[in-house]
């Protein structure tokens, strides 16, 4: 079950039961919103994804102080326009600020009803979901993140993440095995031909972070990725790029807060994630270059190989992105600071003096100045589509 809905009758009509026209407003948005609304007992409601307490008119407010206690939070209040359900919504509402329990009153038309509850949906699924995720961060973040690393044990007390340190040993004990499977992904970066010797052993790479990945159950994973050139002469672009395909948010040089962003972004969206620097802003434009030597290798429309940028080595991909609406996201570690914009593709670079896969993009004059003045880390997570409406609302219900 999706949603639970937990109904008070009202003192105003006979009896104690869930009149027929309450009923028809359930199926209607349940119907209009595609999710799985259904009438509950109380002690249902922490078991369901979304908990919803169904106003049935006025005269409830002593009935919903009484069960209060038992209520899981935030308190999310359905209301109609008869009966004066709004009326004593309101007067629910106003108590529950007093005891500084967050808590919304959903009212309106049907399709505005089931809109607000598909949004609110969406944020509270995607807040358990992120409460239980298991990330992996296989050696420490990268000597230049000095801003990006988390505490493992403060980050499951203030987020519910779990993050799970996985030694370079362990790693390069796995690369060592020269193994991989075969898949959709690992033919295609076979198909381009590049360098088949160090194409073979990149995919060796994603093999071996794959089993990692498996034997912890992890969500996400971030690598010390600058620590594969020397020993083993190739990167973790391809890996990062295949499982990113696959559903297993991977990011670069261990950075956490920018693995918890993919996850966010990625979460919320449903979409591909890419993980980039900002490599250089044109203020008189307004715009600004992103950069970075792997994507996801189902966000591209195309993408060629290529060495990796810093080192020469290995095999990165330096992918076109559809032109039009994206959206650019970062969080702290911590998720308690957090930027988000929409922005406009306008062109796919190639230019020889940065990362592989370097995108155009141009912003509001105002969000510009975020990078320079308040930026949060360097890392910055982009999707194609407008995302900032759902980005801002988890964040509003997060805490």
């Amino acid at each position: 079950m999706s949603i639970g809905v937990y109904y008070i009758a009202s003192n105003n009509v006979s009896g104690s039961s869930i009149n027929q026209k309450n009923v028809d407003t359930i199926s209607e948005l349940k119907k209009r919103s595609g999710l799985d609304l259904e009438f509950v007992e109380i002690e249902q409601l922490k078991k369901v994804e979304m908990p919803i307490v169904f106003i049935g008119g006025g005269g409830t407010e002593g009935m919903f102080l009484e069960v209060f206690p038992k209520l899981p939070q935030p308190v999310i209040l359905l209301t109609t326009g008869e009966n004066n359900s709004l009326a004593a919504s309101m007067e629910i509402l106003s108590f529950l600020q007093q005891q500084k329990v967050r808590g919304e009153i959903i009212h309106g038309d049907l399709d505005t009803m089931a809109k607000r509850i598909s949004m609110l949906y969406k944020v509270f699924s995607v807040k358990k979901k992120i409460a239980n995720a298991k990330l992996g961060r296989v050696g420490n973040p990268s000597d230049w993140l000095i801003s990006s690393s988390v505490d493992a044990t403060q980050s499951k007390k203030e987020t519910g993440i779990e993050i799970i340190d996985i030694s370079m040993q362990e790693f390069f004990d796995e690369i060592a095995k020269e193994k991989y499977e075969d898949n959709q992904y690992t033919k295609l970066l076979k198909a381009k031909n590049y360098q088949p010797k160090e194409t073979e052993k990149a995919l060796q790479i994603y093999g071996a972070l794959k089993r990692i990945c498996l034997k912890y159950k992890l969500t996400g994973v971030t690598v010390r990725c600058f620590d594969l050139l020397k020993p083993v002469k190739n990167t973790g672009c391809v890996a990062l790029a295949i499982l990113n395909a696959e559903g297993v948010y991977a990011g670069c040089e261990g950075d956490v807060p920018a693995l918890i962003g993919m996850m966010v972004l990625g979460e919320l969206t449903g979409k591909p994630i890419f993980m980039a620097n900002p490599s250089r802003i044109m203020t008189e434009k307004d715009e600004i270059i992103f950069a970075h030597c792997t994507l996801p290798i189902n966000m591209p429309t195309a993408f060629r190989c290529m060495t990796h940028f810093e080192s020469g080595l290995g095999v990165a991909l330096a992918g076109d992105l559809q032109l039009g609406d994206l959206t650019i996201f970062k969080c702290s570690g911590l998720m308690d600071r957090y930027f988000v914009t929409k922005g406009e593709l306008v062109a796919n670079l190639c230019e020889t003096n940065l990362c592989r896969t370097q995108l155009e993009i141009k912003l509001p004059h105002d969000d510009l100045s975020y990078f320079l003045t308040k930026s949060i880390g360097n890392h910055h997570l982009i999707c194609l589509g407008d995302y900032v409406e759902v980005v801002e609302e988890f964040f509003k219900w997060f805490k």
